[in-house]
């Protein structure tokens, strides 16, 4: 498919294409944002740790008050139909639920029905020279609500945050809140101390990202230290390894934070013995946690 236009989508149960794909003007989730989202990975047309994804859906369904619209059932057999409409092995699946369409106020009007939006897209996955070289991140304080475990729609503080880094030509926006890592625009962070992962503790502040409990896995798989605390920036700026991990970017080593380079010695700079085993461990997941 040469254009996002031709892409396969579901709008309310009805199959089209994502150029024709039409909601109303007065849907909350485009009034107000007022709406939660997912985005599964797709290898070999087989979707990667679906349960999780769909679990975390539930959570922010459930955060913001809304039932959710189908059962497991449904939303597998809506996202293998999606999949079964492209021609590539590997893509991703976009999900989003909206309150529905009423008029406009505050106040959550009861009984409405959900807007339920599905697209498949072909994956892109992280170049190779980045994948070689490593990401560049600054940091920013983060200004965004409270409520960062809820994976909402209401996107517009994340995407002045990665804005930011685009500004200065980097690929992510890391966050801090109060002088300690959150976590960055569109990824979980990850450093690296001593030959352990150390990430942020589970907040309101913090998306659950899937991959926090696959990392888990991994770091037992290999036998590293893996643990969840409060993270200084003191302590991300001289950290032996800086990563990143989300849906899009797998796991994604950051090589220079705030334009100077991460890590020590000779590997300053450089992708780190830690990220290049998890990312290899992570190849070898994805065909035995998909379905």
């Amino acid at each position: 498919m040469n254009h996002w236009t031709e892409l396969p989508c579901m709008l309310n149960g009805e199959p089209c294409l994502l150029g024709e794909a039409k909601v109303s003007a007065m849907d909350r989730g485009f009034l107000f944002g007022d709406g939660v989202y997912e985005m599964v990975p797709v290898y070999q047309r087989r979707l990667f740790r679906v349960d999780a994804h769909l679990a975390r859906l539930q959570h922010s369904l459930a955060a913001v008050k809304m039932a959710s619209p189908m059962e497991r059932d449904g939303w597998l057999a809506l996202m293998r139909g999606l999949v079964q409409r492209l021609p590539d092995t590997d893509q991703w699946v976009y999900l989003q639920v909206t309150r529905g369409v009423a008029m406009r106020d505050h106040v959550m009007p009861q009984g409405l029905a959900p807007t339920v939006f599905a697209f498949a897209m072909p994956q892109r996955p992280v170049p190779a020279e980045l994948r070689h070289q490593g990401a560049s991140c600054i940091t920013a304080r983060d200004f965004r609500w409270e409520r960062g475990d809820i994976k909402s729609t209401s996107l517009l503080g994340n995407v002045l945050a990665r804005q930011m880094s685009a500004d200065h030509e980097a690929q992510e926006t890391i966050l801090l809140r109060d002088g300690f890592l959150t976590e960055a625009s569109s990824s979980n962070v990850w450093m690296v101390k001593d030959g352990a992962l150390i990430g942020p503790p589970r907040s309101e502040h913090v998306l659950e990202g899937v991959r926090i409990e696959l990392m888990r896995e991994l770091c037992e798989e290999l036998g590293l230290g893996f643990n969840r605390r409060p993270i200084s920036e003191s302590e991300l700026i001289t950290a032996d390894e800086i990563m990143l991990s989300s849906a899009t970017k797998e796991v994604l080593a950051v090589t220079r934070l705030d334009h100077e380079p991460v890590g020590h010695g000779a590997l300053r700079g450089k992708p780190g013995p830690v990220y290049a085993r998890l990312y290899e461990a992570y190849q070898r997941a994805k065909p035995l946690q998909s379905l």
